[in-house]
């Protein structure tokens, strides 16, 4: 198989293929898009989670303020030698014990600690929240381009399969001319190479759109290819009147990351605040009800009384009489659960107070750390200015150079036209050889892939303003 039915084959295959994909495919326009990828992006999931866990953050700082109340419960069997937890006496047998209680313990001053930490969180909460609108508008600026550029490459695999179709006009012409060996060969020949570029060409473009749809299927997070709306983009445009440094103001106005950045450096602050806490004693009150059980516990109840020898004697007349005495009779009786549980109750509360003496220069350290890190956010956010300063002035530097190039383009293509609208025909009345026709051909091909080039280009570049001024889409 030769090189040319190699490649007719594989357009066929590639056309059939993008024919029943089309059957099957949904078009989507620039809003179906935008609204897949803020419900599908991962990189969105992700700054979302981040700011659900600032504000779980937030919420538990809130909730340290308040009291800690526990309660304990436990229940066991000891055998062997133990401690009976009612008299506290050693005994050897087999133990029933329990024990419950319950604790308070709130602190009352630390320094306005726990305040701080709750201000900062909610700081950081709210700085997360923007750093997810920046990220939603990151997303919409990203999938617009990757629209934009699919747009572009089918608008150029138009062109080059437009340009495929006239010359194999071309070529049924000089075919004619060929058959009836009133042709010059060598023009017939060259022609055959021309379709040949021109089959590459269209297996580049697409390629190239292929790509390009890979690019915006993967910021949709979608597992199948998609179709686009070509009619939901106007290529109609204007000399963009707004200068680099207004844009760059509305920006400072506008878009989430330098909010966010400006939280950033304010929760730093407050973090210094909670550092320089540790220098400061900490008051707390505590409190506490306790009880306990023991199965060794005995009541032990009198039930009369009786005589008994002592095991002493006394002599009386020379003989021995025993010593007697009355003696307590008593019963052994268990104390019920509930009724130790009541007998046993005892009640703590008390106030602590712990004062920082000497930590190794933990709490000093601590506070110029803390001093770093708002010296850092500070950086931070100084360096975005100058980041998107410069980044507004580049883009908009670029954008008005290829407007420019759009109406030199356009000039082009209107001269080459004409250049081959009569090449052509000489061509085809044989007045002229290829080379001029071709030439003039590929000129105007190539003028109005440029075209259609530098028109996306400055249609993406005026996007990116837009996004910077604010503006979704």
């Amino acid at each position: 198989m030769t090189h040319k039915q190699v490649l007719l084959t594989l357009l066929i295959v590639m056309g059939w293929l993008g024919y029943t994909q089309d059957l099957n495919q949904k078009s989507y326009s620039l809003e179906e898009c935008i609204s897949i990828a803020l419900e599908n992006n991962l990189d969105l999931k992700s700054a979302d989670l981040l700011a659900n866990s600032a504000r779980v953050s937030h919420q538990q700082s809130k909730a340290n303020m308040l009291p800690s109340i526990n309660g304990n419960f436990n229940l066991g069997v000891n055998d062997g030698r133990s401690i009976d937890p009612f008299t506290n006496d050693f005994i050897t047998q087999e133990l029933t014990f329990s024990n419950m209680g319950l604790s308070l313990d709130m602190t009352v001053f630390n320094g306005f600690r726990l305040l701080n930490q709750a201000k900062q969180n909610r700081l950081n909460r709210k700085a997360s929240e923007l750093e997810k609108e920046a990220a939603q508008q990151d997303l919409v600026l990203n999938v617009t381009l990757a629209y934009l550029q699919v747009l572009n490459s089918k608008a150029v695999l138009d062109l080059t399969k437009q340009r495929y179709e006239t010359t194999k006009k071309q070529l049924k012409i000089q075919e004619d001319f060929y058959e009836n060996e009133s042709g010059n060969p060598a023009d017939y020949a060259d022609i055959l190479g021309q379709i040949a570029n021109d089959e590459t060409s269209v297996l580049n473009s697409e390629s190239n759109f292929n790509n390009a749809k890979l690019t915006l299927v993967r910021l949709l997070n979608l597992q199948e290819t998609i179709d686009i709306e070509a009619e939901s983009i106007l290529l109609d445009f204007e000399k963009y009147n707004l200068s680099a440094e207004a844009v760059y103001n509305e920006a400072l106005q506008n878009l989430a990351t330098f909010k966010a950045n400006e939280l950033r450096i304010e929760a730093a602050k407050k973090g210094v605040s909670v550092a320089k806490s540790q220098f400061t004693p900490q008051v707390s009150i505590f409190g506490g009800v306790n009880t306990n059980y023991s199965s060794a516990a005995q009541l032990f109840n009198s039930t009369g009384s009786s005589l008994m020898e002592t095991g002493d004697f006394v002599t009386v007349d020379g003989q021995d009489l025993p010593v007697i005495t009355e003696q307590t009779n008593f019963v052994a009786e268990s104390i019920g659960y509930e009724d130790q549980l009541d007998n046993n109750l005892n009640t703590v509360v008390g106030l602590a107070v712990n004062v920082p003496l000497f930590n190794g220069f933990r709490a000093k350290n601590n506070v110029a750390l803390e001093k770093i890190r708002v010296e850092e956010s500070i950086l931070e956010l100084e360096r975005t200015h100058l980041d998107i300063k410069n980044a507004i002035a580049q883009v908009h530097f670029d954008m008005e150079a290829v407007y420019n190039r759009c109406q030199s383009l356009l000039k082009q293509v209107e001269a080459y036209e004409e250049s081959y609208r009569i090449n052509e025909i000489r061509f085809n009345n044989g007045v002229s050889n290829f080379l001029n026709y071709v030439t003039s051909k590929n000129n105007l091909d190539n003028a109005k892939v440029n075209l259609t080039n530098a028109r996306y280009e400055y249609l993406l570049r005026v996007k990116v303003l837009d996004y910077y001024r604010g503006i979704a889409n």
